[in-house]
């Protein structure tokens, strides 16, 4: 299993050894960038927080420890979130 694969379905930011989507939940999924193929816990967020995008820590973006990736609804209300870029 290739690494693309294997983060498939996971959820960004789940523990390691429960990373898949929970019952009871909503989730967008990620599409592109350092994080694409992530599923996006947005249970608790309105879509109103969302519609500006969300900037989501990660390591394996173009500024590594401590920079982000941001990505932004595909449409009013949408379940895919698209990588705009790499923020520090």
């Amino acid at each position: 299993m290739d690494e693309l694969e294997f983060m498939r379905g996971r959820v960004y930011g789940a523990d390691h050894d429960d990373p898949g989507p929970r019952d009871g939940r909503l989730y967008a999924e990620l599409a592109g960038g350092p994080l694409d193929g992530l599923l996006l816990d947005i249970t608790d967020r309105s879509e109103r927080d969302l519609r500006g995008g969300v900037g989501l820590p990660t390591e394996i973006g173009r500024y590594g420890a401590g920079g982000r990736a941001l990505y932004v609804p595909r449409g009013r209300g949408g379940r895919v979130f698209d990588w705009k870029g790499d923020v520090p």
